[in-house]
């Protein structure tokens, strides 16, 4: 039998790997992944999991006992993760006829061939990947996209597979009997309040909702639901996705390490952030034609109250780093006083369309657009950090006291030239 097939490839524990990728002597300890400002658990190890740890759990409550159980802390390194996923997501490419990038650490591919085939196909995902960017990987194979999802959670599970598994080759009565011993909540698309509703109709296992009715769920859930009922049948119903659709929205948004004061800093704080909004959208190839932005205090700040907002309708589509900064500098004037402890503010870009798709007059288009002034700083912040390049007040030598919070955060070895790792030969 030869048919196409949906694998999925998961990265396993993806920030843990990557971490573990240029420091092998995290292999086998406990480790976490700490959020924005090192605040809480964001992603754990297996052996950090067999401790009962939970992600979200706050730092402050693990670090009086992080030596003494060998716990590991690393601060979120977001260019690590985000170079290490491009190039996993570069190397699946040559193995599908198609591609969908899931997620950071996920992607669906379609295998053609024979169940065979498709197996040996999966082993050879696994071994390239891990050979050529360290990273470890898992793969389900089967024929939809909630069955794939489903081969790879086994795989995870059940290590005498070695990380492979494939629903045409699996005996169809091993399939049935795991399906019977899941939670229905352990199915794609499947969370607790749904998961909840479920059991109230007698429905807690996989195997219970593949045995359901598809239309009279869909009557009484949705058509969401039917779907998954359908795709556990083997019917596909959910396509790849081989192109997202446009962003309706961008958002730049970020908690401070210290409180932001007076309204001078925060004056800085929103060049930076419109600044780093046009490296998006010039990445993205796209324009925006309406900015917000907003400033807060913390929630659990009792003495102190302070939301400010402003949104400013701009000259016309843009995504001119000059232009944006202008706009985000003065649209809190007069709304952040002196002496109020702000926690975190954003800039959120509306209006997007595609670059160039309502060209301006000459007359009326900016010197700044003309040379792509947005898409020259992302380059340079691509090749020497995020510090290296700004404008205005963006432009800061010594990072200000605001800015996040990174203080477990590895080196960023593929990112940085002052982080490559060097080699030394005794």
């Amino acid at each position: 039998m030869t048919d196409s097939r949906i694998a999925l490839v998961d990265v396993n524990s993806f920030y843990v790997s990557c971490e573990r990728v240029f420091d092998p002597s995290l292999e086998g300890r406990p480790v976490v992944v700490l959020s924005n400002n090192d605040g809480c658990v964001v992603a754990r190890s297996n052996e950090a999991k067999a401790l009962g740890i939970e992600n979200g759990t706050p730092w402050f409550k693990l670090a009086a006992d992080a030596d003494r159980i060998g716990l590991v802390a690393k601060s979120s390194n977001y260019e690590l993760y985000g170079d290490l996923s491009e190039r996993c997501m570069r190397l699946l490419s040559r193995y599908g006829s198609a591609q969908e990038i899931y997620s950071i650490d996920e992607s669906f591919l379609t295998l053609s061939g024979t169940p065979e085939e498709q197996h040996r196909t999966a082993r050879e995902i696994k071994r390239v990947v891990a050979r050529n960017t360290g990273l470890p990987v898992c793969v389900g194979v089967a024929p939809t996209k909630t069955l794939a999802k489903f081969m790879n959670r086994i795989a995870k599970q059940n290590a005498h597979l070695g990380g492979v598994c494939t629903y045409d080759t699996m005996p169809p009565g091993d399939t049935e009997n795991i399906m019977s011993r899941v939670p229905v909540t352990g199915i794609w698309g499947i969370a607790g309040r749904l998961g909840k509703r479920l059991n109230g109709i007698g429905i807690f296992t996989v195997a219970d909702l593949k045995a359901s009715d598809p239309v009279a769920m869909r009557k009484k859930f949705s058509v969401v639901l039917q779907r998954t009922i359908l795709e556990l049948n083997g019917i596909p119903c959910i396509p790849l996705e081989t192109e997202r659709a446009s962003k309706e929205q961008m958002i730049f948004s970020r908690s401070f390490a210290t409180p932001v004061t007076t309204a001078a800093r925060m004056r800085e704080v929103m060049s930076l952030y419109a600044q780093q909004a046009a490296i998006r959208l010039a990445k993205d190839e796209q324009q925006a034609a309406i900015m917000t932005c907003f400033a807060g205090t913390s929630h659990f700040n009792e003495k102190a109250s302070s939301f400010p907002s402003a949104t400013v309708k701009l000259p016309g589509p843009t995504a001119d780093p000059v232009i944006l900064t202008k706009a985000a500098v003065a649209a809190l004037d007069g709304q952040v006083y002196d002496g109020v402890p702000y926690a975190r503010a954003g800039v959120m870009l509306t209006g997007l369309s595609p670059a160039g798709a309502q060209p301006q007059l000459p007359s009326f288009a900016t010197a700044h657009e003309e040379k792509n002034i947005g898409a020259l700083l992302g380059k340079v912040m691509d090749r020497y950090g995020t510090a290296a390049i700004g404008l205005g007040r963006a432009g800061m030598t010594v990072a200000p006291d605001w800015q996040m919070k990174r203080e477990r955060m590895s080196p960023r070895y593929t990112t940085e030239w002052d982080d490559l790792p060097v080699v030394r030969a005794n």
